[in-house]
């Protein structure tokens, strides 16, 4: 009768050490799936940023530094998954169906903007301006809810959702002015070269406009981002003190003279306590109702 043993060239028993090849191929294995990973939450990201009119491919492959067939297999991919869509009219993409339903079931859980919005609309209320609150993510900053004010001459420069590297808009501007030193300069290394390429703004004017919102404490930008607006930001922080988002007031360039630019300041660093102090104790708790 013949005699059944097991195979041992395939079987790995409890406790035997494994050899280094196995290691190895783990290790390839879950970089490839880790790189992989990251690509396609930068691919995400950079779709965020270009909001509802998106990118045509070869201006994500460029911006991600990929190859125009590796930037199509990832967007085929988000698209299967439904993370991301086709524009077919402009054959531009952006965010999928799925990301709007997986942001939805994180509001759920982590109510911020409920948690911040009385201080938002109070903002707008008495500037009687367009108010932004802005969080940060990364090198980038990002609006996570708009309020607006009773002026009949309304200026909206970002969309809930909108990203821009830190540095660019009046309150990625003043987040960055308020990291500490070494942060700082790390990060204005990492998005000079994106904000020249993409928005024509010069590297010698984003470090001079650094340092005058790291001397004053608050941004304050004018035809920027969009001709004839100005904008001022102003940073907020959690009671450990450390810096977590901005807040934000934009208006046309007629509206924003000297005078009503220190106005503007004070309410704006109202504001920045009142966020401080609604999140003290709160902050980035899950809710568990």
């Amino acid at each position: 009768m013949a005699s059944h043993q097991p195979d041992t060239r395939s079987v790995v028993r409890e406790g035997a050490p494994r050899s280094h090849a196995d290691a190895a191929h783990d290790d390839a294995a879950a970089a490839s799936r880790d790189g992989a990973l990251h690509r396609a939450a930068a691919v995400l990201r950079l779709l965020a940023t270009a909001g509802r009119r998106g990118l045509a491919l070869t201006d994500l492959a460029k911006a991600a530094g990929l190859p125009n067939s590796t930037m199509h297999r990832l967007l085929q991919q988000l698209q299967d998954e439904r993370l991301a869509m086709r524009i077919e009219s402009s054959r531009h993409y952006t965010v999928g169906p799925l990301a709007y339903e997986i942001g939805l079931a994180a509001a759920q859980q982590f109510d911020i903007r409920g948690l911040l919005r009385p201080a938002l609309e109070a903002l707008a209320r008495e500037a009687g301006e367009t108010a932004y609150l802005i969080m940060r993510s990364g090198d980038e900053a990002v609006c996570i809810d708009v309020a607006e004010g009773p002026t009949p001459l309304r200026v909206v420069t970002l969309h809930i959702g909108s990203r821009r590297p830190l540095g660019l808009g009046a309150g990625g501007l003043a987040i960055l002015s308020a990291l500490p030193p070494d942060e700082r300069k790390g990060i204005l290394e990492n998005v000079t070269a994106r904000i020249e390429r993409h928005w024509g703004f010069p590297p010698e004017l984003l470090a001079q406009s650094l340092e005058e919102a790291t001397r004053r404490g608050h941004a304050v930008i004018r035809n920027r981002v969009n001709p004839g607006v100005t904008a001022v930001g102003m940073p907020f922080f959690d009671s450990l003190g450390q810096v977590i988002g901005a807040v934000t007031v934009a208006a046309a360039n007629a509206r924003m003279e000297t005078a009503r630019l220190a106005q503007l300041q004070q309410l704006l660093a109202r504001t920045s306590r009142e966020l401080r102090d609604a999140l003290s104790g709160h902050q980035w708790r899950r809710r568990e109702d």
